[in-house]
């Protein structure tokens, strides 16, 4: 992981957020930061933590699934690091899931090609219901906010270049052939830039691949498995929605539910896009944007927003960073492919 560069668009993304406010103006949102009931974000914090402990429960599925040994409290911690490495890439929010299955391989004494499986097929439980909501979310902010052309064709864009590059993982994930022949691309793209002989690490990378695939093949034919984890997956993003209903609350704003679902998925969606890491300044400013255009004061609708992302971003990237030492520094080796699995 390049330190420098992760840093360096953290520092993008805080100045971006930090234009958002001095434009709509600092004393005004400090005034509406004050009258926010402490009740009610407490509510939401809660909210925020019983959603980190369904993650840890649908991996903890998955794991048992493929007999993977796991205690619950390291597995919480590798699922919290993983989230916290998420937000720190910017590179579609997916750095931490190799971390994830790095840290599962080390404490139950699997190969990486096993944990990653896990850890790919809680990344797919996640995605497909937020794929389908983000379709809802577009088509109901069509309707009732009546976007101008460039935003909604943004959306639209955004939705479907999601869709294509998760078909595209998919199909590399259960085609073995595909598979092989990315990688090859891949290494032969790298070639082209380094002279080093680096032969050992596409032949690993072939081997993971097999392996990974068989692996997350097994757990797709398990259909009590995919109930279970897909039941939990809606329910997660459920309580997603419903913790940034509770912190407009706060604020005595009633918003429709609907609304929020909308104006969440689709911020949501655009800091998928690999920009700054956390999609921080993206997401801020498409939440903004759309409940000032849903009615409420911008004011309020960035005081909400910068308490909610202080609860679903900041704190889980502080509590992440602060684990990281208690499962050493190693735990950014899971992006050297030279290390053994």
């Amino acid at each position: 992981m390049d330190n420098k560069k992760v840093f360096g668009l953290l520092a993008i993304g805080i100045v971006i957020l930090i234009a958002f406010i001095m434009f709509i103006g600092p004393e005004q949102i400090m005034a509406a930061l004050q009258t926010a009931d402490l009740k009610y974000i407490l509510l939401a914090i809660i909210i925020q933590f019983i959603i980190l402990g369904l993650w840890n429960t649908r991996w903890s599925i998955i794991c048992k699934s493929l007999n993977i040994p796991h205690r619950q409290l390291p597995l919480f911690a590798m699922t919290i690091i993983g989230l916290a490495i998420n937000d720190l890439t910017p590179s579609g929010r997916s750095g931490g899931e190799p971390v994830r299955a790095y840290l599962l391989s080390k404490s139950s004494n699997e190969s990486f090609k096993t944990t990653f499986a896990t850890v790919m097929s809680d990344k797919i439980f996640d995605t497909l219901p937020f794929m389908v909501l983000a379709i809802f979310a577009i088509s109901y902010l069509m309707f009732t906010l009546h976007l101008g052309t460039a935003l909604f064709t943004l959306l639209v864009l955004a939705l479907l270049l999601f869709i294509v590059l998760l078909a595209f993982i998919l199909y590399i994930c259960i085609n073995e052939t595909i598979g092989i022949k990315t990688i090859n691309w891949i290494f032969g793209l790298i070639r082209r830039f380094t002279s080093r002989d680096i032969s050992k690490y596409e032949n690993k990378a072939h081997s993971t691949l097999i392996g990974f695939q068989s692996n997350l093949k097994s757990l797709m034919r398990n259909r009590k498995l995919l109930i279970i984890a897909t039941i939990i997956s809606f329910v997660v993003w459920f309580l997603e929605l419903l913790r940034v209903y509770v912190v407009f609350l706060a604020f005595g704003v009633h918003v429709s539910l609907g609304m929020v679902a909308s104006v969440f998925l689709v911020s949501t969606l655009i800091g998928i896009i690999p920009a700054l890491p956390g999609g921080l300044g993206s997401i801020d400013g498409v939440m903004i944007l759309l409940y000032s255009m849903a009615g409420i004061t911008s004011t309020v609708s960035t005081a909400a927003t910068l308490v909610e992302r202080m609860i679903s971003l900041w704190m889980v990237l502080v509590i992440g960073v602060i684990l990281i030492p208690f499962f050493g520094t190693r735990v950014f080796d899971a992006m050297d492919m030279s290390d053994d699995s």
